[in-house]
């Protein structure tokens, strides 16, 4: 049986943040008072994880406070299936039957939705991956039985093919808007009436 209590958490945190621009990390970067990447840290924290971690590669945020253990990603170059395989073998020592992986760059996920995710499990071989009704995407949760495969992944895009192949839990397009440009960051502040909506030229204060 797969439930919330017997499932790791697994944050990827870590990355160079190449299309966001010379930021250090996008992930500090200010959106509705808080950093960035500490929103889904946040919406998750009711949740009765097994265990949380964050898979980082230095220390500009802190998840500690947040329940989290954090694991450094020393290569981040070797792209997201070097986060996600240090978690998935975190959670196989622990003796997970499921992971959750989330991105911190997906700030307005809601534990609502992740609830969702388990219900349609079906089995410890299961996939169960996020959608916006045109195409699969994290979170996504992963059966026991799916460890090994993501322990052989390699590359930048983890286990986009796995999640593909998943069954997929539809929410709205809102919920799993993931940010990689300044111009993406912008978008949401304007969508969300956030105070921090003014950085480009000519942009103007959300009311």
């Amino acid at each position: 049986m797969i439930s919330v209590e017997n499932t790791v958490l697994i944050l990827l945190a870590a990355g160079q943040s190449r299309r966001f621009g010379d930021v250090g990390s996008k992930l500090t970067e200010p959106f509705l008072g808080r950093e960035l990447g500490l929103h889904v840290a946040v919406a998750l924290e009711s949740m009765p994880f097994m265990e949380r971690l964050a898979i980082v590669d230095g220390g500009r945020i802190d998840y500690t406070p947040h329940g989290f253990t954090q694991l450094h990603n020393h290569d981040p170059g070797e792209g997201m299936s070097k986060s996600v395989k240090i978690g998935v073998q975190r959670a196989r020592e622990l003796g997970a039957n499921a992971v959750l992986i989330a991105l911190a760059d997906m700030p307005r996920v809601t534990a609502t939705h992740i609830y969702r995710l388990y219900d349609a499990v079906d089995g410890m071989g299961a996939v169960v991956a996020s959608s916006d009704g045109r195409e699969p995407r994290p979170p996504a949760l992963f059966g026991r039985d799916r460890f090994d495969e993501l322990l052989a992944l390699t590359g930048e895009h983890g286990a986009s093919q796995m999640i593909k192949a998943g069954r997929h839990v539809v929410t709205a397009p809102a919920e799993l808007i993931d940010v990689d440009t300044p111009e993406e960051l912008e978008q949401l502040r304007a969508l969300v009436h956030a105070p921090e909506a003014i950085t480009r030229a000519g942009a103007r204060r959300s009311d």
